[in-house]
């Protein structure tokens, strides 16, 4: 691909011209307990705001937080929560990762393309429902305050796609009326995304 179109495919997602901070500088980390394959924050005003802010997880009825498995790596990567297993042992990294990897199949490509998108600043959520892997939202744009924009698929570039797999994707993004984007992770873990538009000749 010429430097060109590729200059024009990440135009798509734009990245933030400054580094992406969410995090005040001198915010404790938010504690959070591994169970179950999911993640679950203490009940604190900080791991509400994570939800509140940035729209990171589910908020509970008890005021607490429960957080994906991608979800939760990121906030870990990016020093915003500590992680702990069920007898208060912290958990580190690359623990986690192991323990997502083994959880979910494809992690570690999700996980990319996940944290890609976060750090342009995107709300990105899981859409499951819609037939997806996420769905991002428009910056400044909250889950609940207007529909997402895109849906999108996450996929190694090494992995083989048949027509049929790719027209099907089409068709949930339509069929959503949302966007198709595919996220292909190169073997340096960069991501890079195309838009897929249908044509009416």
């Amino acid at each position: 691909m010429t430097s060109k179109k590729k200059e024009e495919a990440e135009e798509v997602l734009p990245k933030k011209e400054e580094a992406h901070k969410e995090a005040k500088e001198h915010k404790e980390p938010v504690k959070a307990f591994f169970s179950d394959e999911r993640v679950l924050t203490e009940s604190s005003d900080d791991a509400r705001e994570l939800y509140n802010q940035s729209r990171y997880g589910n908020l509970l009825d008890d005021g607490r937080v429960q957080l994906s498995l991608i979800e939760a790596l990121y906030l870990m990567e990016k020093k915003r929560i500590k992680v702990y297993d069920s007898r208060n042992k912290e958990i580190n990294y690359e623990n986690l990762l192991k323990k997502s990897q083994k959880a979910e199949p494809n992690f570690w490509v999700r996980y990319c393309v996940y944290r890609d998108i976060r750090n342009r600043g995107y709300i990105i959520k899981t859409a499951l429902k819609f037939g997806a892997d996420f769905r991002i939202y428009d910056r400044g744009v909250k889950p609940g305050e207007d529909h997402a924009r895109w849906v999108v698929f996450p996929v190694h570039e090494s992995s083989v796609l048949t027509w049929y797999e790719f027209a099907a994707k089409n068709r949930v993004a339509h069929s959503t009326k949302k966007r198709l984007l595919i996220g292909i992770l190169d073997v340096e873990n960069d991501v890079t995304f195309y838009e897929i538009r249908w044509l009416r000749p």
